[in-house]
């Protein structure tokens, strides 16, 4: 089998496997084609991945494999070149994006995406949303460090005490738990906002308050992912948010639903109550923002309080963000890489199953197909 690596477009530092991940793949008797250029951003050269017995190839060679990697999928001109039967593996987020699969539906590929692979035990080692999670979780607080007024640590100078920093976590998450173990470090004071009780153990774990609305929905059939609360519910959470966000010097937002806009939990009102130098960290930027007035992959100041919009962090840490998401993919990769090298797709196995989003003009994830298309299931 032939396999092809992409280059990511302009402004995506990462690539889905470094050397190292792609001589861990030649072992499988499988050749590999990487596009010109595909790793400079992430500091590895064409003269890396030969050294390894990967090929250097132009783009449309890369394009023409049996299986193609990348992290984001080919543009839509190219995606209408691709032919039946060649396997495309990214992420593509298809509970956000029905036209993409539809086109994918149509042209009969076969497609997984990534950030669909199932969240058990066995999965984990694949789980490139919590490896880009943990990358994110850390970057946000030495951004909002770096753009902060104030020190994180308290201090004890001849010119008098400073008080440490008060730092808010929306969301406990794996980015949210990253970055609550990064504030600490630091020196901050934290708390932790999220609604599934099984974060609270984390949280205190980290040396962490968390912040607790009593009547949240906890449902176990989300796979660990956080679900839509009540009405009741939502105006409780927003009234304890803005009271603990104005003594907030630092707020990191990291709750998302998948599938769903960002939930909203820091409100207009809630900013302008913040002292001014605050910083919010929105890594929702991309689904809408936990913070009302967030702007995607903008920086503004409102009230005195800067608010940074930024889900793609993981993209300004190229080199261990692409080692981690590479390791991930070569476990998952083993998945459909039999010994002679050759494809291999196990319908038997849960998590080829689950991430595979179409194959052979049908809908494979169940997750997907009663999500996007409701009205076939339950027909």
């Amino acid at each position: 089998m032939i396999i092809g690596l992409l280059k990511e477009p302009e402004g995506e530092n990462r690539v889905a496997l470094l050397p190292e991940s792609a001589k861990a793949l030649i072992q499988l008797q499988v050749e590999i084609l990487v596009e010109t250029h595909a790793g400079e951003a992430a500091f590895a050269s064409d003269a890396d991945y030969e050294s390894v017995g990967a090929k250097i190839a132009l783009r449309k060679d890369a394009l023409k494999a049996d299986l193609i990697l990348s992290i984001n999928p080919p543009t839509e001109e190219e995606q209408q070149e691709l032919q039946a039967g060649q396997v495309l593996v990214c992420l593509f987020q298809p509970l956000s994006n029905k036209d993409l699969v539809d086109r994918f539906l149509s042209q009969r590929l076969t497609t997984f995406s990534m950030d669909n692979v199932p969240r058990t035990t066995r999965a984990q080692a694949m789980d490139v949303l919590s490896s880009m999670a943990t990358v994110t979780g850390y970057k946000a607080v030495l951004l909002a460090a770096s753009h902060s007024p104030r020190f994180f640590p308290m201090f004890m100078t001849a010119a008098g005490s400073i008080v440490p920093s008060k730092l808010l976590v929306l969301g406990a998450g794996v980015a949210g738990l990253q970055a609550i173990a990064t504030a600490r470090r630091l020196g901050a004071v934290v708390e932790a906002f999220d609604v599934r009780a099984a974060a609270e153990e984390e949280v205190k774990s980290l040396g962490a308050k968390f912040v607790k609305v009593e009547g949240a929905k906890d449902e176990a059939s989300a796979g660990g992912y956080a679900v839509e609360q009540s009405e009741e519910y939502k105006a409780k959470q927003q009234a304890l948010i803005q009271e603990h966000a104005k003594k907030s010097n630092i707020i990191i937002c990291t709750a998302q639903i998948p599938g769903r806009k960002a939930p909203v939990l820091i409100t207009k009102e809630t900013v302008e109550s913040m002292a001014p130098g605050s910083v919010i960290v929105d890594l929702a930027a991309s689904t809408g923002g936990n913070c009302e007035l967030t702007e995607n992959n903008q920086i503004t100041h409102i009230h005195g309080v800067t608010i940074i919009g930024d889900s793609n962090l993981s993209s300004s840490m190229p080199m261990d963000a692409s080692k981690m998401y590479g390791k991930n993919m070569v476990n998952f990769l083993k998945l459909l890489i039999d010994k002679e090298g050759n494809l291999l797709l196990n319908w038997e196995d849960d998590i080829v199953q689950n991430t595979c989003v179409t194959h052979d003009g049908a809908i494979r994830s169940e997750r997907v197909k009663n999500i996007l298309y409701p009205s076939e299931t339950k027909a």
